[in-house]
């Protein structure tokens, strides 16, 4: 039995060719209907190179196993999920590595509501079959239906639009040469149907498996001129940009400058609590004093999540929450089946924007200022546990309040961080965040990467 190593915490992921081949793909397909017995499964695909070879094998193995499948064709993450719910699928599967370098590929699953599967509730179990490889021979095979879901996608985004803009706008738009570009022209067409006047300046926007451009994840710092320039060649009122299967999302201010997303999740929860009194709001961890304070000043209940889809999809519906935002660029939303959507942020931004003539800076600069972050900062250390122990005996004569909720959070009066280590990387992740106090974020984040680099080769026993 042959350990399939592409089997990661929340999804699968893996160099073509290597630890991810056609074989896997098929395996993977017979596993999943092993494991989880659906009449009818929804699988999509990225732009990627290998996506259709792998897509087409996956549905080799579901069909072998006599499951109908349901293929949407090229599409992002988060059509899977809504197809999955509206064809009341038993699960669905997207073929994607996300972010990732052009040579990776991986695979994302649901089953029934679109409800995540991770290691925690399914995945090692499809891991062990894919990996013992003894399935039952085929009694009937399963039929493949090709089937158009992005009408009906288009027009559930568009639900979201509750106001529509009063002015003009125009945004500029970059997918990246992912699989966004051909979702945005049948929003676009959506928009104009409802004669709502939005202009789109398209930025790297024919699907290409190459990418011509760079892997499209904005998180680099360097993938963000591009966006950045077009905003400003084009006086543009916002820029977003996607990475490859676009289930998150990165805004752009009309000053061609990047907006960090935590500032976005204090800024959408203030939009839905106008709308519903009361309702609950989940954040992660990672960054969190500007969403609480927003929270609560909007008559909200917040609530702080672990990272990761995953939990924070369970969480969502356990609390009925009407939104959840992650630093990351990630987005839940309680009408979306409690799905993270790249797409609906983006609707969200035309009407807050289109309301008046405020700007995106304008909307984030007080909270930019009030609580001023360092921004994601990601070492190699041998042992992340090891290193979270020693920092947090260092400050443990100070007076914190300490959270283990996700990795280790200490929160002072006036400076606060968490670190946590990854879930497939020997990486440590820091977000630092001070009240309203530049030269004490770059000193506390100073400190605390001298204190890491201190300890991060060290293994000894405290």
């Amino acid at each position: 039995m042959d350990e399939l190593t592409c089997f990661k915490a929340y999804d699968i992921r893996g160099e073509v060719g290597v630890n991810l081949t056609p074989d896997i793909a098929f395996r993977i397909g017979r596993a999943w209907a092993a494991w989880l017995h659906p009449r009818r499964v929804v699988v999509g695909a990225d732009i990627r190179l290998s996506s259709e070879t792998l897509k087409n094998a996956l549905i080799d193995g579901l069909t072998a196993s006599g499951v109908d499948v349901i293929d949407i064709g090229l599409s992002g993450t988060e059509e899977i999920y809504f197809a999955t719910r509206e064809l009341r699928a038993d699960g669905g599967i997207q073929v994607t590595a996300s972010h990732n370098p052009a040579n990776y590929n991986g695979m994302k699953l649901v089953r029934e509501e679109a409800r995540p599967v991770s290691n925690d509730n399914g995945l090692l179990e499809v891991k062990a079959l894919a990996e013992k490889n003894q399935f039952p021979p085929t009694v009937h095979r399963g039929q493949v239906i090709h089937y158009d879901n992005r009408p009906a996608w288009v027009a559930c985004l568009l639900r979201f639009m509750h106001h529509a803009p009063v002015r003009p706008l125009r945004i500029v738009v970059n997918a990246g040469h992912g699989t966004a570009g051909p979702a945005l022209d049948a929003l676009d067409a959506g928009l104009k149907s409802r004669g709502i006047n939005v202009e789109f300046i398209r930025v790297h926007h024919q699907p290409d498996g190459t990418f011509p451009a760079g892997i499209p994840n904005p998180m680099l710092a360097e993938n963000r001129q591009a966006t950045c320039q077009a905003v400003i060649a084009h006086h543009a009122d916002f820029g977003v940009a996607w990475d490859g299967d676009f289930d998150r999302c990165f805004f752009f201010d009309e000053r061609g400058e990047f907006v960090e997303s935590y500032y976005l999740v204090g800024l959408f929860a203030e939009h839905f609590l106008q709308q519903v009194t009361g309702g609950t709001i989940l954040l992660d961890p990672r960054l969190t004093w500007n969403t609480l304070e927003m929270v609560s000043q909007f008559g909200g209940k917040p609530i702080i999540s672990k990272t990761g889809h995953a939990f924070i999809k369970a969480r969502m519906r356990e609390e009925d929450a009407i939104y959840g935002g992650e630093m990351s660029g990630h987005h839940y939303f309680r009408d979306f089946g409690y799905c993270d959507s790249g797409m609906i942020p983006l609707v969200l931004m035309l009407q807050i924007i289109g309301q008046d003539k405020c700007s995106l800076s304008s909307l984030v600069t007080l909270a930019q200022a009030r609580f001023p972050v360092s921004g994601e900062l990601n070492m190699t250390v041998a042992d992340p546990e090891h290193v979270m122990a020693c920092v947090a005996q260092h400050y443990q004569h100070e007076k914190a309040q300490r959270d283990d909720c996700d990795g280790l959070s200490l929160d002072f009066a006036d400076w606060r961080f968490n670190l946590r280590a990854s879930n497939t990387e020997p990486l440590l992740r820091l977000n630092v965040e001070t009240r309203a106090n530049i030269a004490l974020l770059a000193d506390k984040t100073d400190e605390l990467l001298t204190l890491i680099a201190a300890h991060g080769n060290d293994k000894e026993t405290l």
